[in-house]
């Protein structure tokens, strides 16, 4: 692998549908959050993820700290803190877009923990993309005092894109100190260690009131847990890892920049949530920038 690989056919398919099962992930999580608390969902979608798999996938053979520190980033940290701004105060389609900073920060994180070059294509990508989510968070400033959207959605949607970045870098680091690194068997392993966390923190910080709700959760609920448990988690994060196990964690990272497009979509559709005219340009120019990423590179390779 190196820095130059190129993206065959079968990793362009296979970051459009991480992108789809993502975006769309968005509206699962907003309908499981209407009868479940976040450190419920948050427990209740890695059991999910890991049953059955866990009874017939043997524990990766790496070192078990990069099972735990994958686990902590990408669940309780990505994830718990996500669950928690669409539930104080974060609509699924801004959610959608704010978590796509997590671009930036592994951009970051790639350049000053691995070393990893970027391309002329890849900062053009970004440049786009951060004039794109500029006008996503115009839109949000000027919602500032809708119910859809808080500063404490905000912050707690930003720092999970933070640990986003993390989980990231500690992928690319299991994945080099790895040489028989398996996909499948990191993440379904992985997926164990949020479980415990999730339900202390329940414990904890739950009413009381509402810690066994979940028993008399609705079947939308359900269904809602088992796609985020087993196509976002499994099948999303298998091809996720798969991409940056081949390729250079910042050139993998800008495809998320779609997950935007479809969590607006989707959200439009499925929950009511409405467009304004800043978000229709971020949703122009983040189209643009993943345009750029993807394509940029040749075009430059051809004038060349």
């Amino acid at each position: 692998m190196t820095a130059n690989s190129s993206f065959t056919t079968r990793d362009l398919l296979s970051a459009l549908l991480v992108v789809i099962i993502w975006g769309t992930n968005f509206v699962a999580m907003k309908v499981g959050l209407r009868d479940l608390t976040p450190f419920q969902l948050g427990a209740a979608r890695y059991v999910f993820a890991i049953l059955p798999l866990i009874l017939f996938v043997r524990p990766p053979k790496l070192p078990a700290r990069w099972i735990l520190a994958y686990g902590l980033s990408q669940g309780v940290g990505q994830f718990g803190l996500l669950f928690l701004s669409l539930k104080v105060g974060m609509s699924a389609s801004l959610a959608s877009v704010i978590l796509q900073t997590q671009v930036f920060f592994t951009a970051i994180f790639g350049f000053l923990l691995l070393k990893e070059r970027t391309s002329r294509a890849l900062l053009a990508g970004l440049a786009l993309a951060a004039v794109g989510l500029l006008c996503f968070a115009m839109s949000a400033l000027r919602a500032i005092h809708a119910s859809d959207i808080t500063p404490a959605g905000f912050a707690l949607c930003l720092a999970g894109a933070a640990m986003w970045a993390v989980s990231n870098i500690v992928v690319r680091r299991a994945q080099r100190a790895t040489p028989e690194f398996d996909v499948i068997s990191f993440i379904v392993w992985c997926g164990a260690v949020p479980i415990v966390p999730f339900v202390l923190l329940s414990l904890a910080f739950d009413d009381p009131a509402t810690r066994w709700q979940w028993v008399g959760a609705p079947l939308a609920a359900w269904v809602s847990v088992a796609y985020i448990g087993w196509m976002s988690t499994i099948i999303g994060y298998a091809l996720w890892t798969r991409l940056l196990k081949r390729h250079p964690v910042n050139r993998v990272a800008p495809f998320s920049l779609g997950v935007p497009v479809i969590g607006i979509a989707s959200g439009m559709v499925a929950l009511g949530d409405t467009i304004t005219g800043w978000q229709w340009a971020g949703i122009t120019l983040v189209v643009a920038a993943l345009v750029c990423t993807m394509f940029g590179g040749r075009w430059l390779d051809r004038r060349a």
